[in-house]
């Protein structure tokens, strides 16, 4: 493989991050407005606020291409956003806290897919010695993790007070 077709695929992965930064943009709102619990209304609001600087980061990792920031559609996303989007209808139908965690469940899908989305750039970029953008992906990977840690530190709560069967055999 020739450093240039390598260049070329790293690009084709930030056109796809730039495309799901982009989506989670979009979907984040709707979400907020259907959590119950203050907190995940509050995190997702802030993982909102990051989001915006992980689609700035996406443009600065471009300029220092010198390549044109364009999205090359992110059909992943579009299928995880989708399901989140039947997770705010259904929830609808559920226990304030059932449609939280169901809520939490396709926000950890969107940080998970993100996470190797950011994770496969960033090696290409390693490997194209590009050490400014290694640096730009890698804060947008951190704060990925940590939405994803602050969501199982929401959830474990939430499921111990969810009402259980009684037994499960």
């Amino acid at each position: 493989m020739t450093a240039n077709s390598l260049q070329e695929l790293y690009v084709e992965q930030l056109q796809d991050l730039y495309s799901a930064e982009q989506q989670i943009i979009k979907a984040l709102p709707k979400m907020i407005k259907a959590a119950h619990s203050a907190q995940l209304q509050q995190l997702l609001e802030t993982h909102l606020q990051e989001t915006d600087a992980q689609v700035e980061r996406v443009n600065e990792c471009f300029a220092l291409l010198d390549v044109q920031a364009r999205a090359k559609p992110c059909k992943g996303m579009m299928g995880i956003v989708e399901e989140g989007e039947e997770v705010i209808a259904e929830g609808k139908k559920k226990d304030e806290t059932a449609a939280d965690l169901a809520l939490i469940g396709a926000a950890q899908k969107v940080e998970h897919y993100e996470m190797s989305g950011y994770i496969t750039a960033r090696n290409l970029a390693q490997q194209l010695h590009m050490a400014p953008i290694v640096q730009l992906l890698q804060l947008s990977l951190g704060e990925e993790e940590n939405a994803d840690q602050l969501l199982n530190q929401l959830a474990r709560p939430l499921m111990s007070v969810a009402k259980m069967p009684e037994s499960v055999e």
